[in-house]
């Protein structure tokens, strides 16, 4: 039975299924690949475990906010975070999901594929998931024009027309993108826009886009594929019918947490609690980024956070 597994990562060092490392990082994105660098400088032994490298800010179309980058597409930057962690040979067992961790003085991580690896210290860095609306038919046409991701999809909807689903930066930004490339895009939000400024005057100057505050999405209709959105105009209680090809659901995200919910203490929102040294309600177990209960939700923090973590179970080790 082979236990050396080669990642294609660029990395020359592979994961070993036998070793039980002194941290092992869940998540690839900016939390997890900063928690990993800084604990490799640090001399400890150190792997990655993440079901795809660089989370959702693979996803965003620029990046603009990230101190010493001007503007820099999300890809891109995954890329230099990536390749930074790779020079120091930092193990990655990607395209894998964990199920559980055990509670005992060295960590027991059981995997999607049944196999289970061990660590002394571990750092929970999993990111958020999308947030969905909940109507009938959402889930029924996931794929076949019901999206939340207008960077992977939005091609597909060249010179069609399309509608995006919320109010916040993302959906504005996602609305903004596809109208480069959709023949016209229709932003539906319940209540107020709450981008940026900035974003907004940026929209509400775009000739193919059109803006309707006060609707509510009740239902995606279609046959094969998406060809309607019922929405309720909450001024008037009448629902109107918006002819489409594509639904892209923009609305936020949810924290990808349901795995640690039977071992870590988790707030009302489902994020995971630490403390200022990012620490969880178990022993030897930290957590970092968009999946605990820190405020502001951002690439920056998640790095600076990752840093933080990889700290402390650094500390942690050295007094174990």
């Amino acid at each position: 039975m082979g236990l050396n597994f080669d990642l294609g990562f660029g990395s020359s060092k592979k994961f070993d299924y036998e070793k039980i490392y002194d941290l092992i990082v869940i998540g690839g994105g900016p939390g997890g690949l900063s928690s990993a660098l800084y604990a490799k400088r640090k001399g400890i032994d150190v792997a990655i475990i993440s079901g795809s490298i660089g989370g959702q800010v693979s996803d965003t179309s620029s990046v603009e906010n990230y101190l010493g980058i001007e503007s820099l597409s999300g890809e891109g930057l995954v890329k230099q975070f990536k390749s930074h962690v790779e020079a120091y040979d930092v193990p990655m067992l990607d395209q894998k999901k964990v199920l559980e961790i055990s509670n005992d003085k060295v960590k027991e991580i059981k995997l999607d594929s049944g196999e289970i690896v061990k660590a002394k210290t571990v750092i929970v860095a999993t990111g958020s998931l999308n947030r969905k609306i909940g109507v009938p038919g959402e889930d029924e046409f996931y794929g076949k024009g019901v999206t939340y991701c207008a960077i992977c999809d939005g091609p597909l909807f060249e010179g069609l027309d399309v509608i995006v689903s919320g109010g916040g930066n993302s959906a504005v930004e996602a609305a903004i993108d596809l109208s480069k490339i959709a023949n016209s895009v229709k932003l539906v939000q319940r209540s107020v826009l709450r981008a940026d400024k900035v974003l907004i005057d940026k929209l509400e100057s775009i000739e193919n886009v059109e803006i309707f505050i006060g609707h509510q999405i009740k239902e995606v209709k279609g046959d094969k594929l998406v060809s309607s959105v019922i929405a309720l105009n909450k001024e008037t209680n009448e629902e109107v019918e918006f002819k489409t090809n594509a639904l892209f659901v923009e609305i936020g995200y949810v924290p990808n947490s349901k795995f640690v919910e039977n071992i870590l203490e988790l707030n009302n929102k489902k994020e995971i609690v630490i403390n200022e040294k990012n620490e969880t309600s178990v022993e030897g177990i930290y957590a970092v980024g968009d999946v605990t209960s820190v405020p502001y939700k951002q690439i920056i923090i998640a790095a600076s956070e990752g840093a933080k973590a990889a700290l402390s179970a650094v500390d942690y080790l050295n007094k174990n």
